[in-house]
């Protein structure tokens, strides 16, 4: 139960963490975070955490660089407040930092318990400070139920809490075989900053919401609980054979 941080990750590289079990209940108690690290595998953990389960930044404190070719998979995430994921808060406006060649795969999500509406989303891509979020998979994700929130939050955002400058972009994002059951998602959000800080090429494949296949032949506000908002292009939804 720890005071801040279960894991923080620093400037670091050829990190693995596996088999991890934690809980905490104490503010700003995040889970794992890692600042401008690259090549990590987070591999077998459950976390319960009184904040963000796992976040990934660029530039925080001392720490320098990007953050990229990072996997986590295999793992259970409750998130008592905030995110179970969250990606992009923290960078460098000096020396912009790109944060991708992420993969969430086979991920179970049993809580999210956010009613600040900036600080919802299990899936959750929030880009300040400059950042550039590409390159995301999430597959094979199940998430049950939760408290309140939403189940996706994609922002191209200027948090002036925690950043000094809006964030540069999210391209190229795919979700894969996510699933959603129960009734108190709030409604998801794509939004981009302007036209030079856009959202764009996010791919929703085989996403079921209450056992429902989102495509784009269906009504995917009406169905899915989608708002996709201004200075966002290329979103599609679509249904592929398993």
């Amino acid at each position: 139960n720890p005071t801040h941080y279960t894991v923080y990750g620093g400037q670091s590289r050829n990190l693995t963490i596996k088999n991890l079990r934690a809980f905490s209940c104490k503010g700003w108690s995040d889970g794992i975070d890692l600042m401008s690290c690259s090549d990590v595998l987070v591999d077998g953990v459950f976390m319960r955490n009184s904040d963000d389960c796992i976040a990934l930044y660029g530039h925080r404190w001392d720490f320098y660089g990007n953050t990229t070719n990072v996997v986590v998979q295999n793992s259970t995430l409750w998130a008592d407040v905030a995110h179970p994921i969250q990606i992009g808060t923290h960078g460098d406006p000096k020396s912009p930092n790109t944060i991708g060649d992420l993969v969430f795969r086979n991920l179970d999500i049993l809580e999210h318990d956010e009613p600040q509406i900036n600080y919802q989303g299990c899936l959750s891509i929030n880009v300040s400070d400059e950042n550039l979020a590409r390159d995301i998979l999430f597959e094979d994700i199940r998430v049950e139920d939760f408290a309140q929130g939403q189940l996706v939050n994609l922002r191209v955002t200027y948090n002036r809490k925690y950043a000094t400058a809006p964030g540069r972009g999210i391209e190229n994002v795919r979700f894969r075989n996510v699933t959603y059951t129960g009734s108190h998602a709030n409604v998801s959000i794509l939004a981009g900053y302007d036209e030079s800080r856009a959202i764009k090429n996010v791919i929703f494949e085989n996403l079921v919401i209450n056992g429902l296949v989102i495509t784009d032949k269906n009504s995917v506000r009406e169905a899915g609980r989608f708002h996709i908002g201004e200075h966002v292009e290329g979103v599609v939804f679509r249904n592929t054979p398993q």
